[in-house]
């Protein structure tokens, strides 16, 4: 069986194809089809069903070219996947809503269906739960929300926080004054804050308290009106921390808190805030937990077998404890 699609520009064609031509190789190789193409026209050969779903990706493929996105490996791979899932007419809508534009140019959107649900439940929810892996984008899209809220006007103020758990009991010995100190663990955020709004607007904005970057232990004591709060690797939290921070709410206010669960630096004695919130909070009408997973990673493609191969240890790691509880039960 043969189809043809026609390519709006050879531009398009060769973003789709890809240096040597990697992106066609790889729909090939996964599906099993021969894809050639002259000039912007493209043909596609197989059996029907795998040249049907070739010809939804490379339309798909096509169409986030179109909006100005480079296609690569994982580009291919995403679109492959959830064609497979049967998500075509959702894939249709991925990437049509910039959240903001970077200093660079470049517009802020979602990759991955779960990033899209992400945003959605930004919008929809005083409190969001963002849960998954390194790489899935749950800081990078909470800041850049934040930042189109303020520079809406929705929200007076930026509050971004993490626990310094790397600091420790140590953080009172290092040099410099508090925000030397603490820098290092909030420099990530810093930096996505930076590239969205211009390092000289934020650093003013750092000046006036329109925007403010502050530890954990910060929080205590306060209420924060009219602003959108991000906590980020909330999984190092307690949750006496966890607690504390979450009714810190004020009026007119959306938090945003992320975080990975297989990342948890805290000493074994301790729960983590996370896993305990999720169980506290899971029912609570305005509050929405958000799963991202190595889908959703938007980082080289290793990333993802990186992420994938820590679950499968940490689902084997559950099952012999689970076994071993078990036996102990049992002979007791």
């Amino acid at each position: 069986m043969e189809r043809f699609i026609e390519a709006e520009s050879m531009e398009l064609v060769i973003n789709l194809f890809g240096s040597f031509d990697e992106n066609v190789k790889l729909i090939e190789k996964e599906l099993d089809v021969a894809i050639i193409n002259r000039g912007s026209e493209i043909k596609l050969g197989g059996e029907p069903e795998q040249v049907d779903k070739a010809l939804s990706a490379v339309r798909n493929l096509l169409a986030m070219a179109s909006r100005g996105e480079t296609i690569g490996e994982q580009e291919v791979r995403y679109v492959l996947s959830q064609i497979e899932a049967g998500n075509e007419e959702q894939l249709e809508e991925l990437g049509k809503d910039v959240i903001c534009i970077s200093t660079r140019g470049v517009p802020i959107k979602a990759k991955t269906l779960g990033q899209k649900q992400y945003l959605q439940s930004i919008k929809e929810n005083s409190i969001v739960f963002g849960i998954g892996p390194a790489g899935t984008g749950k800081t990078y899209l909470a800041v850049a929300a934040a930042v189109a809220a303020f520079k809406s006007k929705e929200i007076d103020r930026i509050i971004l926080t993490r626990p310094a758990i790397e600091a420790g009991e140590s953080l009172g010995f290092l040099p410099g004054d508090m925000q030397e100190k603490v820098d290092p663990y909030l420099r990530p955020l810093y930096d996505a804050l930076g590239e969205m709004m211009g390092y000289e607007v934020f650093h003013k904005n750092l000046e006036r308290g329109s925007i403010e970057v502050a530890p954990l232990a910060y929080m205590r004591g306060r209420t924060l009106d009219n602003a959108f709060i991000i906590l980020d690797e909330a999984q190092n939290t307690t949750p006496e921390q966890m607690k504390m921070f979450l009714t810190r709410m004020g009026f007119s206010s959306r938090i945003v808190v992320t975080g990975d669960i297989t990342q948890i630096d805290l000493p074994r004695d301790r729960k983590s805030g996370l896993k305990d919130v999720e169980i506290v909070l899971k029912n609570v009408e305005g509050i929405d937990f958000v799963y991202l997973d190595e889908r959703d990673v938007v980082r080289h493609p290793l990333v993802q077998r990186i992420v994938k191969a820590y679950e499968r240890k940490e689902l084997e790691r559950e099952r012999v404890q689970k076994a071993k509880q078990k036996k102990e039960r049992t002979q007791g």
